[in-house]
């Protein structure tokens, strides 16, 4: 992992804790992002999303959620946002999977479920059991 894919990490992560003071639901937003055009062109190669800071990057998602994005619904703390957009960041920097099928794999009620157990972990062994998780459903 290089100095920038750390950087997009962080940025990931703020953005969603972004999503908090904004009072939008949790489930809702972290759900309209991962599926998003947004995260597609923060997934690719180089895109330009990928130099924009998190208050730009949450405009973008609100203006193509529209109505998805509610203030009805449980936020949760910054921490737990936090740790939730940063590991999917991570987890398509460690194996190449697009954020569309890393939240197949861990929506985020299996992010939320498990983040007392995982945000201690080293990120690569937190994806790791998220992927054994998601195996063991199928």
């Amino acid at each position: 992992m290089d100095e920038l894919q750390l950087k997009l990490c962080d940025i990931q992560g703020r953005l969603f804790e972004l999503s908090a003071q904004k009072k939008y639901s949790s489930a809702a937003f972290v759900k309209a992002f991962m599926l998003s055009d947004t995260a597609k062109e923060l997934d690719s190669k180089y895109n330009r999303m990928q130099w924009a800071g998190e208050e730009y990057l949450l405009e973008e998602v609100a203006a193509s959620a529209g109505d998805v994005l509610t203030t009805e619904g449980e936020v949760f703390s910054q921490d737990v946002l936090y740790w939730i957009g940063y590991i999917y960041r991570y987890w398509h920097y460690y194996n190449g999977e697009d954020s569309a099928k890393i939240y197949r794999q861990a929506p985020v009620e299996t992010m939320k479920r498990n983040y007392m157990i995982f945000h201690t972990m080293d990120p690569i062994l937190a994806i790791e059991d998220l992927k054994e998780i998601h195996s063991q459903k199928k």
